[in-house]
């Protein structure tokens, strides 16, 4: 079994508190060469540590967007949701309303302004739905026919689709759902793994329905 590959280095955002959210143009830099890798995938599964996966998928999703592409990004972990809250979103109603048939898509679609000097004068919004009420059920949400229907259509009407899937460490289940749904994975790490712990990561990704990218890496801010 080979090791991951890590395809960027970036630090974490200047702020996930819900207040301005952002990142250097040197990580920037390397998210687009991550987006270029992606060449038609569609769907991809962000997994690996909390922090880092929240990091990595938001970043990732909003450089394809800030490039004009549609893009959607979806949080998949629906028993320990956070992305509301980093990115001062409402946390419901979300994807758990969603796939229950408490609330219609334009109900949980949460647009998010970009700006800066990376955003195209063609970037729209990037499309957020957050994971909304948690449940301790998270494989059987993710495992209804909903959940199916709901990618399918993303893949239809946006160019990119980042799913925030559970922790790497919950391999199965719910992961195992949102696995099924992608056309490839992406680890995000809190530290560049050595030999024996990319191997690791490796193979655990293998076990999902999906391909293994790479790895993304998100070091902590040290200023």
């Amino acid at each position: 079994m080979r090791k991951l590959a890590v395809l960027a280095e970036i630090g974490a955002p200047s702020s996930s508190n819900g207040r301005a959210w952002g990142l250097r143009r040197r990580d920037l830099e390397a998210l687009r060469g991550v987006r270029e890798r992606l060449g038609t995938r569609r769907v991809v599964l962000v997994t690996g540590a909390e922090a880092a996966a929240a990091t990595a998928a938001v970043a990732l999703a909003g450089v394809a967007s800030a490039a004009g592409a549609a893009t959607a990004v979806v949080e998949c972990d629906v028993e320990r949701p956070r992305l509301a809250a980093d990115l001062g979103l409402a946390a419901e109603p979300g994807l758990h309303e969603y796939l229950r048939w408490e609330a219609r898509p334009a109900d949980v679609v949460q647009p998010l302004a970009l700006a800066g000097s990376a955003a195209s004068t063609e970037a729209g919004p990037l499309a957020c739905v957050v994971a909304g009420r948690p449940t301790s059920k998270a494989h059987a949400l993710l495992g209804l026919g909903s959940f199916r229907h709901m990618t399918a259509k993303l893949r239809n009407a946006y160019e990119l689709v980042i799913l925030l899937g559970p922790p790497l460490e919950g391999a199965g289940g719910a992961l195992d759902a949102a696995a099924a749904a992608s056309d490839c994975s992406i680890a995000a790490l809190p530290e560049r793994p050595n030999r024996r712990a990319a191997k690791a990561n490796h193979e655990a990704l293998a076990w999902l329905q999906t391909p293994p990218l790479g790895a993304i890496v998100v070091a902590p801010r040290t200023e």
